[in-house]
């Protein structure tokens, strides 16, 4: 696919290339009465959440319980049984009401009574959970199966499969060899663990979908439709497109910023790179490299803070801290996944001499900001309430509320500042959870509306776009409610079985068997048994992590991280929050690692490159994103905020870090002021790796070996007599 004159990809193409890659947005065409009865019903589940976030949640079960029969049966009217369905406009029969096939309808029906079953006998549940009714089993039996088709669905087999065989290891498990040998569970008893109590369905997968994830799907949608993913790149290209390689490095800052708010690789994939990959073949770049960098790019995006793409909450959830200590741990090993990236990207754009953009073809950034600063009012509120203590589902909350207002008001300066001025006070007062004064801002943002809306024409048009918006949020986040739901099962059969811990026993015990070769041909007092099974152990729940993390979404998978390959890193001694960086950082390494590297493969299709070729080129590129998860596991000051922080540890691992990247940078790239030999390039690795780690001895060694290629770098390049370019 070649670029067009205007930079931009067609953005149809770029929607097939994102609909054949992400099960979550491969929606079946309706009828326009369909359409209107689904609308309405999204519509219905977004202000659902929207209202119960800023003014009170329901009781726990009947809040989850409402979500999961929105969430199922609506998946079911939303998304065909087979892909190719969606190819042909339905047609309206007495087998197919409204266009819809009968059994879809019955499975709607059937998700959305056996949902609310669990709400409408919970008083009564307490006296019979682990004794269930037939009508209870029953119920159960009825939502396993249609959460398992509606998962399908929504986000592909892989999950369902997981979950079909853990349940099936859940009840014959005694019939397996010793190691995962448990005594067995009957049909009923699994039934009754995983819908009837808190551990499996709806569990606290669910629980975080339905109170924090939900509203961060529906704010990012929104606040993209008021300009804000639009300003991030425009703010990018103008700050980044004119040095070397310049479009290149906009996507690194454009991927990392819009991601933050979209929590999909593949959507920030698409998104993003209509625009940058046409830019970076055009500049020279090779079409798998230029792939390959948004992909990379895009993926970071859910790894960078302040939102993470609705990753922190998780995790203040799962760690019971709070969200500012999640995001201030976050920073770092962000920053090391992008500088790794912009090093390769730099070191690429030498080699190949490639300029960039010319300064004439770029956008000021100052006028930017004059022009369209509005649109970032919304994320600014968001994080004033998120970051003084108050809920996340009350800062989203605020956030939505802020994105319809500006977006009403035609990002108008004064409405925005009016608004974060309010909602600086009411913060800063604590009158923002008070019922009063909760009712005066939002009534005056109301107000600020009517009165737009009566001042100008183009207001009706807006509060359409925003509506549809509201509706689309919900139709992106229905995917991740089921996918919750699922990994809820897998849980609940860990819970029940206990196949974590056996997990656990087997990577451990591997590991040690490992650390034991290993030291038996090293001179003694070099490493110790202890460093090395962790080092083993950390190796093999990292391809465990890609492995599971294949072709599923960001906030199940984390979840499936936590629950199955977590545990094996906690019997060691680590830190929590540092095992959960983890799991969570190599989980995302599935979207960039072949073969099943989605982002990936979208980032090939928009550029007209071979996937597998961009893939491994991906990889390459997020190499920081592979060793750094190692390094704050054996020095935890790295993530600022663990028991054992010193600012001397955190200053020598995070120094080591940043040469070590761009070492390794030069090393993959074959250039850092003059082109390596490949000779060069192996030693250069070695030392890299070396200095990354946080050993002392380690780094002294590395810039040893690595020192006569850096000064032959140095003497190269002042033989040519140039002056460095930006």
């Amino acid at each position: 696919m070649s670029a067009a004159p205007s930079d931009k990809l067609d953005l149809k193409k770029a929607q097939e290339i994102e609909e054949s890659l992400d099960h979550e947005i491969r929606f079946r065409p309706l009828l326009p009465m369909a359409a209107w009865l689904v609308a309405g019903m999204l519509l219905a589940l977004s202000l659902f959440h929207y209202y119960t976030a800023g003014f009170g949640l329901l009781a726990e079960v009947t809040h989850r319980g409402i979500h999961l029969a929105f969430v199922i049966g609506l998946i079911f009217l939303v998304f065909s049984a087979r892909p190719k369905d969606n190819k042909t406009m339905p047609v309206a029969s007495a087998l197919r009401p409204l266009g819809i096939g009968l059994l879809d309808w019955a499975l709607f029906f059937a998700a959305v009574i056996s949902s609310l079953y669990v709400p409408y006998i919970f008083e009564d549940l307490a006296f019979r959970v682990g004794n269930p009714l037939t009508i209870d089993w029953v119920m159960g039996t009825l939502a396993i199966v249609v959460l398992l088709e509606a998962t399908r669905r929504a986000i592909g087999a892989p999950l369902p499969i997981i979950a079909v065989v853990l349940i099936l290891y859940a009840m014959y498990g005694n019939y397996l060899p010793s190691i995962f040998a448990h005594p067995g569970n009957s049909w009923k008893s699994v039934v009754n663990h995983l819908y009837l109590t808190s551990q499996g369905i709806y569990g606290i997968a669910l629980g975080v979908v339905a109170t924090y994830v939900f509203h961060y799907v529906l704010f990012g949608v929104l606040a993209t439709r008021i300009g804000l993913g639009k300003l991030f790149i425009d703010l990018a290209t103008a700050m980044a497109g004119r040095y070397s390689g310049g479009p290149a490095k906009v996507t690194i800052f454009a991927s990392g910023l819009f991601g933050m708010i979209s929590g999909s690789s593949i959507a920030n994939t698409v998104t993003v790179g209509s625009l940058t990959i046409p830019m970076m073949i055009r500049t020279g770049y090779p079409r798998h490299f230029a792939g390959a960098v948004e992909a990379t790019a895009a993926t970071g995006g859910q790894i960078t803070p302040p939102i993470m793409g609705a990753a922190a909450f998780l995790m203040v959830e799962f760690l019971n801290l709070p969200y500012q200590t999640i995001i201030l741990a976050a920073i770092v090993p962000a920053f090391m996944h992008f500088f790794g990236i912009f090093c390769q990207v730099h070191f690429e754009a030498k080699k190949l001499g490639l300029k960039g953009v010319p300064k004439e073809e770029l956008p000021n950034a100052w006028a930017i900001l004059k022009k369209d600063w509005a649109a970032l009012a919304p994320l600014m509120v968001l994080l004033a309430v998120l970051l003084s203590g108050y809920t996340p589902y009350l800062a989203a909350f605020w956030g939505i509320t802020a994105c319809m207002v500006v977006g009403l008001t035609n990002r108008n300066p004064i409405v925005a500042l009016g608004l974060l001025a309010g909602v600086v006070i009411g913060v800063a007062t604590g009158a923002i959870v008070e019922v009063y004064g909760l009712a005066i801002l939002f009534g005056l943002c109301v107000l600020a509306c009517l009165w737009w809306f009566l001042k100008d024409k183009g207001t009706m048009a807006r509060a359409v776009d925003i509506t549809d918006a509201f509706v689309l949020g919900a139709k992106y986040a229905i995917g991740v409610g089921a996918a919750a739901a699922c990994v809820g099962i897998i849980v609940g059969v860990v819970t029940l079985t206990g196949v974590g811990f056996k997990l656990s026993d087997i990577v451990v015990g591997a590991a040690q068997s490992g650390a034991n070769a290993v030291l038996a041909v090293m001179p003694t007092g070099w490493v110790t048994l202890a460093n090395v099974t962790l080092l083993f152990t950390l190796i093999m729940t990292g391809i465990v992590c890609i492995l599971l993390g294949c072709g599923i979404p960001t906030t199940a998978c984390y979840i499936i991280m936590v629950t199955i390959a977590q545990p094996a890193l906690g019997k060691l001694g680590v830190e929590p929050i540092v095992s959960h960086f983890f799991v969570f950082y190599y989980g995302l390494l599935a979207d960039v690692t072949p073969p099943v590297a989605l982002a990936a493969y979208a980032g090939a299709s928009m550029a007209g490159a071979e996937p597998f070729k961009t893939g491994n080129t991906a990889f390459r590129l997020a190499m920081a994103k592979v060793l750094v998860p190692f390094v704050f596991v054996f020095s935890p000051s790295m993530l600022l905020v663990t028991k054992d922080f010193t600012w001397a540890n955190f200053v020598w691992t995070t120094g080591g870090c940043i040469v070590g990247v761009v070492m390794l940078a030069a090393a993959l790239t074959g250039y850092m002021l003059s082109r390596l030999q490949k000779w060069e390039q192996v030693v250069l690795t070695l030392g890299s790796i070396m200095v990354i780690m946080p050993s002392n001895t380690l780094k002294i060694a590395g810039v040893l070996i690595a020192s006569p290629i850096l000064l032959r770098q140095v003497s190269a390049y002042r033989g040519k007599g140039q002056p460095a370019s930006p």
